[in-house]
């Protein structure tokens, strides 16, 4: 049997070789488990799935266990975000919740996500009893309780709802609307064929959105809301007919952006801008979390402010968690996925687009000039990412080479400081960075920099790929 391993978020693998309805089965056999040991059985399971390919059939066979182990089930009726997923188990008072989705993995990839009772992603402690039960459930041959889904439906053990409904309202009493909509901002939207599609369209009348059919294909190209994957919405607003374009990953729980030049606005950006509008324009406070990975401005942020700042690894599970135990304004992550004080503890790539505007419309100011205003203040830094594929005996050949340490000097610039609490970084005298870090989802070797010297983060990153040997 293959070993099932939670990543960053979830369960993930390729359709038809790890991600089958067999092992399927095993992973919600093993969390109507881990509910009924923990009492959350008796409170129901919110199900929900995106347009990803046989996402829907997957989401019956996950309904089909959960019945069979006498646990009421709320199923969506359509594809939905993954952020309407985790607030209707917050707003039905659910035990937890599931989302289908291998959010921005490439086509082939298919994903099992829980959403704890409290609508955010399962936390690493829950993730590894799931994966014990899944083991010891192998081991002692336990049977998979189901019940079919046709039976489950007439019976009422399964009541489809549509979670857009509540979710939406939810969003309007975050931010204001009207304003956006007095504002007039003329805005592009691109859904990457996923599971946000007519979302933005819908809250915001004139939206013009593209990549909104049904496509399991993604375009040929993974649905990441990066820089290589937007040239259609990057052309639409240079265009002129357009100030800012809005991006969403598969399940749309990450966020990308085009500001008002038609230039790729990264998450980093996002996190500094919206970050900057919580405080400032609308009052609130609270700490702020970052992973290894996301920019040192918020860092800078941070320190005008007077925030308290916290670092974790890689996935938004590790933000979730400090999101639960502390006062926490804002977290975010390079990735696109990026969490607010008074929502849930999760990312949310639609709340997050829609705060862009309000921040625009407040001010009158693009995305553009929002950053090089606080740029001005902090300081002005390039960041890039390159995503290498490595097999995972050459992958874990570098961790137990980079684990020993001794590396002094990168690129001829001396390491004054390490950070290996995600991956392997190397922090330099003038704040600059590179960060070595194997992917946790897929065959990819991840190299990050950071500076205020673009030829710098060049030669970081070409200095990782050499230390790499890729």
């Amino acid at each position: 049997m293959l070993q099932i391993k939670f990543g960053t978020d979830g369960w993930r693998g390729v359709i038809a070789r790890e991600f089958t309805f067999e092992n399927l089965s095993l992973v919600a056999q093993a969390t109507m488990d881990y509910l009924t040991r923990e009492g959350l059985s008796g409170k129901g399971l919110v199900v929900g799935y995106d347009r990803r390919f046989l996402s829907r059939q997957f989401a019956e066979r996950v309904v089909e266990v959960a019945a069979g182990n006498n646990i009421r089930v709320f199923l969506t009726d359509d594809y939905a975000p993954t952020p309407a997923v985790s607030w209707a188990v917050r707003h039905l008072d659910a035990g937890a919740g599931v989302m289908i989705t291998a959010s921005h993995n490439p086509p082939v990839y298919n994903g099992f996500k829980i959403k704890e009772n409290f609508g955010g992603s399962a936390r690493p402690s829950t993730t590894r009893l799931v994966e014990e039960i899944v083991l010891a459930n192998s081991a002692n041959s336990r049977q998979i309780e189901e019940m079919p889904f046709a039976e489950a439906l007439a019976q009422g053990v399964v009541e489809l709802i549509d979670a857009k409904v509540e979710y939406f309202k939810q969003l309007a009493a975050y931010v204001d609307l009207d304003l956006i909509r007095k504002s007039g901002i003329p805005v592009a939207s691109d859904p990457m064929y996923g599971a946000g599609c007519g979302c933005f369209p819908e809250l915001l009348q004139g939206v013009a959105e593209i990549h909104g059919i049904e496509n399991p294909g993604f375009g040929g190209q993974p649905p990441e809301p990066t820089e290589e994957h937007l040239a259609e919405l990057s052309a639409m607003v240079r265009s002129g007919q357009y100030r800012l374009g809005l991006a969403l990953d598969g399940d749309a729980d990450r966020i990308g952006a085009v500001d008002e030049t038609g230039e790729f606005f990264s998450s980093h950006r996002i996190f500094t801008v919206i970050l900057r509008h919580l405080y400032e324009r609308k009052g609130l406070r609270g700490g702020v979390v970052k992973t290894v990975s996301t920019t040192g401005m918020i860092d800078l942020l941070c320190q005008k402010y007077g925030l308290e700042l916290y670092e974790t690894p890689i996935g938004f599970k590790h933000i979730c968690e400090l999101m639960l135990d502390h006062d926490i304004l804002m977290g975010g992550e390079e990735s696109g996925g990026l969490g607010v004080k008074g929502h849930i503890p999760e990312r949310d790539g639609i709340l997050m687009g829609l705060l862009l505007l309000e921040a625009m419309a407040m001010t009158g100011k693009g995305l553009r000039r929002l950053l090089d205003e606080t740029m001005d203040e902090i300081g002005h830094f390039h960041y890039r990412r390159n995503d290498i594929p490595i097999d995972n005996t050459s992958k874990q050949r570098l961790i137990d080479r980079l684990k020993t340490g001794g590396i002094t000097t990168i690129a001829s610039y001396p390491v004054v400081r390490e950070n290996f609490r995600d991956g392997f970084k190397f922090i330099f005298a003038d704040g600059s960075w590179l960060l070595i870090r194997p992917s946790g989802t897929e065959p990819l070797l991840r190299l990050y920099s950071e500076s205020n010297d673009r030829a710098v983060v060049d030669a970081l990153l070409k200095a990782g790929r050499e230390i790499a040997g890729v």
